[in-house]
């Protein structure tokens, strides 16, 4: 049986080690550093397994070498933000847990695939990757799948039509600066430009940005986990079955959109080898400088990420 890793066993790590294994894609390797949960997740899931007739395994442990030998490795590891804290408290603390984690994947799974879910998504991805010492297209962010799929809902409901017949796309940046794509978003291959409004459309780009923070308010504590693991174990499947999958992911661009050093929310091929191909969409002038000003945000996160480093120093 095929082996994937997770770094991280809360709500998100655990909701994709279940898809991963319920779905039959691979046995599951479930770290987290508190001693005890994930093996008792990891057990929990595992007996599922007769309920619902899958074969897929989950182990669970607290030491990191679990992964070892991964063929594609999950990282959800982060520190959740708390009273008091700045951003570059925040960004401090997840910055350790990512580079810890990329130190734990080239030791212990160093051929691996890795998949990034650790906010802020696009500059932990670039962080893993800097940690990694990988080549840049197998270290891979997942954001667009999941702003597609929130956008992709918010059009359903709207129209009340089946979800399944929707498509949208979302790139750029995870979080307010995303790019939600009208043009390219489609209801069984109709723009939703000919069924909505512009101004229709515009209120559910922004509620599409909001989407995390609207779920966060809802819940009063935690965030959202059953859509973000999700997207994450569609992304291992791609990997896994070198499916080749059009998909919106953050990953390294050098050039293309007109935009470099950056990881940013773009359309790849996804494959067993990581990022096959960034696909150029032909986009509008506004649609570009969109894109543009995520990319903005993203390199003044790295920025902050290479002055805490020299402030260590």
């Amino acid at each position: 049986m095929r082996k994937v890793g997770i770094i991280g066993g809360g709500n998100v790590g655990a909701t994709c080690a279940y898809q991963v294994a319920s779905l039959g894609l691979a046995d599951v390797a479930l770290y987290d550093i508190l001693e005890g949960v994930p093996a008792g997740k990891a057990l929990d899931m595992t007996q599922v397994g007769p309920v619902f007739g899958f074969d897929g395994r989950v182990e669970g442990s607290h030491d990191v070498s679990v992964i070892a030998g991964s063929e594609v490795v999950v990282v959800t590891a982060g520190f959740p933000r708390k009273p008091g804290m700045d951003r570059m408290d925040l960004l401090r603390k997840n910055v350790e847990i990512a580079q810890a984690s990329g130190e734990a994947i080239k030791q212990h799974a160093p051929d691996s695939i890795v998949i990034v879910v650790t906010n802020p998504l696009d500059v932990m991805t670039w962080v893993v990757q800097q940690s990694t010492g990988f080549p840049s297209e197998r270290v891979v962010g997942m954001a667009g799948i999941l702003d597609s799929a929130r956008f992709s809902t918010f059009i359903a409901m709207e129209l009340g039509c089946s979800p399944k017949d929707v498509k949208a796309m979302v790139l750029g940046g995870h979080g307010d600066s995303m790019v939600p794509l009208p043009r390219f978003s489609t209801v069984n291959g109709v723009p939703i430009t000919e069924l909505l409004s512009a101004e229709r459309i515009d209120a559910l780009s922004d509620r599409t940005r909001n989407g995390g923070a609207e779920i966060v308010k809802l819940l009063g504590t935690g965030s959202a986990f059953y859509a973000p693991g999700a997207s994450a174990a569609l992304m291992v499947e791609a990997v896994l079955n070198d499916s080749k999958r059009l998909l919106p992911c953050s990953t390294a661009l050098s050039g293309e959109y007109g935009i470099s050093d950056v990881y940013l929310g773009v359309p790849i091929h996804l494959g067993a080898g990581g990022v096959d191909k960034v696909v150029e969409l032909d986009l509008d002038q506004g649609e570009l400088e969109a894109l543009k000003a995520s990319a903005a945000g993203v390199a003044s996160g790295i920025a902050d990420v290479q002055s805490l480093a020299a402030g260590a120093s």
